[in-house]
């Protein structure tokens, strides 16, 4: 089967699944029906959905704060166009993070940015999405076993090990970007374990995982040395606009749990979206945090019906924001990116 083919194929399993995820999985798991589901979804008031639409945007712009940061010279609004041209692509396709990736790169070399400056600011905003997607719910889980609340039997199992791998992930990570000899011996280890594997897929390769991790580490330090606060403050106020989304859906919806139970769900919910089966990890991520929701003790029809909400505003209302985010970048005026050879070495 041809790459195409195999793409086209892929798509159309991880859309099918994430149907049947939806449309079946969501009413089975979280005990309800879809007329409970609608019957709720339609008491909640037009005025509320416009509000919703706001908190989503302005969540987004807060992420533009993200972006600048680890692209100087880029401006906020073509940031949330870039932000919105890439989630639209990575929304529609299973594994679609790739080809937003590379849509990203497209449309920053069409503004005059070097090819280093925008693969750096593609390698630092993916890293510090990383680190924000594994480190909610390890707080979240951390502070549900502090107050002493315990998450449903079909999930305990899966949070210890997400926790376990989240720290092993977060301590890796942040061990590369603060300590030079961190970062060569993690380099090494991966080199290890990962290098026969890429060379017996590929025997005239001589990539080394430890000099692609040593070139990592240069990138992040250089950005995070100068944009590291309008970065984070970024991806703090994107999530917290997310989470009062979420909070104030589930308020709409009839679902009346803790604050602290709520973060929990959501915070799940942010980490299971990086799952690639499914576009955007849509159906998988309701599924499970339904199955939270109502463990504990959440109204099934309400909180299916808040997640199939919050889902419609965080996930696929990116789609046409997408399409409106090409038509602008159509319509910008391009620069000639810098010839190969004569691009600065960060910027």
């Amino acid at each position: 089967m041809n790459p195409h083919a195999r793409k086209v194929l892929q798509g159309v399993v991880g859309i099918g699944l994430a149907v049947a995820l939806l449309w079946w999985g969501l009413p089975y798991f979280a005990k309800t029906t879809w007329h409970d589901i609608g019957t709720v979804i339609s008491s909640v008031p037009v005025s509320h959905a416009i509000g919703f639409q706001v908190l989503m945007l302005a969540g987004l712009w807060c992420y533009t704060f993200t972006i600048t940061g680890s692209l100087p010279g880029l401006t906020h609004s073509k940031a949330l166009v870039v932000n919105l041209c890439g989630s639209s692509v990575s929304n529609l396709l299973p594994g679609g993070g790739a080809v937003g990736l590379a849509a990203t790169y497209a449309i920053c070399r069409s503004w005059g940015f070097s090819r280093r400056a925008t693969s750096t600011s593609v390698v630092v905003t993916g890293v510090w999405n990383v680190l924000a997607r594994i480190a909610l719910p390890v707080i979240a889980i951390a502070v549900l076993w502090f107050s002493g609340v315990s998450l449903p039997g079909a999930l305990t199992d899966l949070a210890v090990a997400g926790m376990l791998t989240g720290l092993a992930i977060l301590t890796a990570l942040v061990s590369i970007i603060a300590s030079e000899r961190a970062a060569q011996a993690i380099g090494r280890g991966l080199d290890a374990v990962i290098g026969p594997l890429v060379r017996r897929r590929r025997p005239e390769s001589t990539m080394r995982i430890s000099d692609l991790v040593t070139d990592l580490r240069g990138r992040i330090k250089h950005v995070v040395g100068h944009a590291w606060w309008s970065m984070t403050l970024g991806m703090i106020g994107f999530f917290a606009a997310y989470y009062v989304l979420f909070v104030l859906i589930m308020r709409s919806t009839g679902v009346t749990l803790p604050l602290n139970l709520l973060f929990a769900a959501y915070a799940i919910g942010r980490l299971l979206t990086t799952i690639g089966i499914t576009p955007g990890g849509l159906g998988v991520t309701e599924v499970a945090t339904s199955v939270v929701l109502v463990g504990w003790g959440a109204d099934p029809g309400g909180a299916a019906a808040g997640l199939v909400l919050f889902s419609l505003f965080t996930h696929l209302m990116e789609v046409p924001l997408g399409a409106l985010g090409w038509l602008l970048w159509t319509l910008s005026p391009k620069t000639e990116p810098p010839a190969e050879g004569e691009e600065p070495l960060y910027a």
